[in-house]
């Protein structure tokens, strides 16, 4: 007797696409605050999105730039405050 429902390629997908979207999210959140932490994570699920085969290439791609440009602006803002961290 199978009381779990049996595993598929879709779910796997599924899952990619939900990372997509995710990184994205938090690609465009990190521009505003927390850069330091959400702009890696973006970097990672898109990454972990694009090798998994997501069906949304676009959203993981945009996640990927923004996670890059999370850390661009987290440099900017450190070499002109000169400390660690940045605010408005």
């Amino acid at each position: 007797m199978h009381l779990t429902a049996p595993a598929d390629r879709r779910t796997g997908i599924h899952d990619a696409d939900g990372m997509a979207v995710a990184s994205f999210v938090l690609g465009l959140l990190g521009l505003l605050v927390l850069n330091v932490f959400l702009g890696p994570t973006a970097i990672v699920l898109a990454a972990v999105a694009l090798w998994r085969g997501t069906a949304r290439r676009g959203r993981a791609l945009l996640g990927l730039g923004l996670g890059v440009a999370d850390l661009l602006v987290l440099l900017a803002f450190m070499q002109a405050d000169g400390t660690i961290s940045w605010s408005f």
